[in-house]
């Protein structure tokens, strides 16, 4: 089992490094996402980008729950992190109409 350092680390490269530089700030992918399940409930309910960290970090306390393994911790971590970050208001961004087109 890690430290509770070797998690924290862990999940700090996970959400500062190459994913980011492949994929976009954790914010801007949240908030495609948060865009797409809008679209899936029929814009019923408004996902935001800290709904997704908290709705993937759920996710990850289950698969926890279901079996211990190293990297469900540090998913968690960075999820509370990139959550944390988001909620402040200079990281909140609008949902973009572009991103329904086809």
């Amino acid at each position: 089992m890690s430290t509770r350092r070797e998690i924290l680390e862990d999940a700090l490269r996970q959400v500062t490094g190459d994913r980011e530089d492949s994929y976009g700030s954790p914010e801007y992918s949240f908030q495609k996402i948060a865009n797409l399940w809008n679209a899936y409930f029929d814009f019923r309910v408004a996902f935001t980008p800290k709904d997704v960290a908290m709705m993937l970090a759920l996710l990850k306390v289950a698969r926890i729950y279901s079996g211990v393994k190293k990297d469900s911790y540090v998913d968690l971590a960075g999820y509370a992190a990139c959550a944390g970050e988001i909620d402040t208001e200079e990281n909140q961004l609008p949902i973009m109409e572009e991103d329904y087109e086809d």
